[in-house]
């Protein structure tokens, strides 16, 4: 109990929290139709959430439940073109009932729209992590879906615990939350065998973990315990823990705030712990950029690299990517990511943040390498 008692402290006390809803806690299953009093209750969780002072984002699925209903699609498999156009009906839907239900308690709410590609790809992973980071920042919940109707692949809306992995992974989360129909992960199937084993806290995902996990029983979403523990896998790598629990209830997220049952993955670091690590090692470097000695003085009390402090730039890199930063002896001092393509860095490279706009003729980040992207290696 003293476990499970720390990993409720550390949603008490998180900053930014990341709730994922799967598409059977949103939709009747029967009809496809907005399950509106549960939604309600889960957008007075959020609004404590909110008056405790952490940020919160939105993962939801739904979108194609929801659009079955309206597009009379109930009862069959869908064709690809069928998914996508439940999703463009369902996301209109669903969007508006988050909006009419976070605008009832005084909260803004922001929808996106995101693929695996946006989180996978540095260029555009960096795009959504400011997007997300400027949103939160001004007191908005984001709703984040996966834009299902523009996929090019088979859907698989289950697979939104993947993504909300990512979304907190992006956005340095503490804590995330997927909402289930069960209560955390057991040694077996407990609708099957009642004697299974429940699992309160799991401080790292084995293959005898992995070996537990089953398919998805809901008649509307895709996801199963293999996704769960995918996400798991991803959020605690990046510093952030995730539970699994019973989202059926209503008032869930206060539920677990009272120490309902549910399962905790614990991360081995903070988001920001993890992040730098990802940086420093996990990412190939593209290019270099050497440093004057005022710039190596800054970034070592902490703060961001500027333009004017760059002195020389090589190598072709493109906006996100990882570079090596190099002091003026050519000694390596730090790695981060890039706010500017080599072409633009070099021609800001020596300037004022304040030249930025004249220069490359729009209006850029003020850094070149924000603090919260670079980590330091050396020196």
């Amino acid at each position: 109990m003293g476990a499970q008692e720390t990993a409720t402290k550390r949603l008490a006390r998180a900053k930014r929290v990341v709730i994922k809803i799967g598409s059977a806690l949103l939709a009747d299953q029967e009809g496809g139709a907005l399950r509106g009093e549960w939604l309600h209750a889960l957008i007075d969780d959020v609004a404590e959430l909110r008056k405790s002072g952490a940020q919160v984002a939105l993962v939801s699925s739904g979108a194609i439940a929801l659009g079955r209903g309206i597009l009379g699609l109930r009862g069959k498999a869908l064709r690809l073109e069928e998914s996508q156009a439940a999703a463009a009906a369902g996301q209109v839907h669903l969007a508006h009932a988050y909006q009419a239900a976070l605008a009832a308690r005084q909260l803004a709410c922001a929808q996106i729209l995101l693929t695996l590609e946006d989180t996978e790809q540095r260029r555009r992973y960096l795009n959504a992590r400011n997007t997300f980071n400027t949103l939160l920042k001004l007191g908005a919940v984001p709703v984040v879906n996966e834009n299902d109707t523009v996929a090019t692949t088979e859907i698989r809306y289950g697979d939104n615990d993947r993504l909300a992995a990512r979304v907190a992974q992006m956005i340095s989360a503490d804590c995330m939350v997927l909402l289930s129909d069960i209560d955390g992960l057991y040694s077996a199937d407990p609708g099957i065998n009642p004697l299974a084993d429940h699992f309160p806290e799991v401080a790292a995902i084995t293959p005898a973990i992995e070996a537990m996990a089953g398919g998805s029983n809901s008649a509307v979403g895709s996801g199963g315990m293999i996704t769960k523990l995918a996400a798991a896998k991803i959020a605690t790598g990046a510093g952030c823990a995730m539970a699994i629990a019973n989202g059926r209830i209503l008032h869930p997220v206060k539920a677990l705030l009272e120490g309902a049952r549910c399962t905790w993955f614990l991360p081995q670091a903070s988001p920001a712990a993890a992040r730098k690590q990802w940086i420093a090692g996990a990412l190939v470097p593209s290019g270099r950029l050497t440093l004057d000695e005022g710039a190596v003085h800054a970034l070592l009390a902490g703060k961001s690299l500027l333009p004017a402090g760059v002195r020389q730039i090589t190598g072709e890199f493109s906006r996100g990517d990882a570079v090596v930063l190099l002091a003026p002896d050519g000694g390596e001092i730090g790695r981060g990511l890039c706010a500017y393509d080599s072409q633009d860095a070099l021609r800001i490279a020596g300037h004022k943040s304040s030249e930025i706009e004249r220069i490359l003729g729009y209006r850029g980040r003020t850094e070149m390498i924000h603090r919260d992207d670079l980590v330091l290696t050396g020196g």
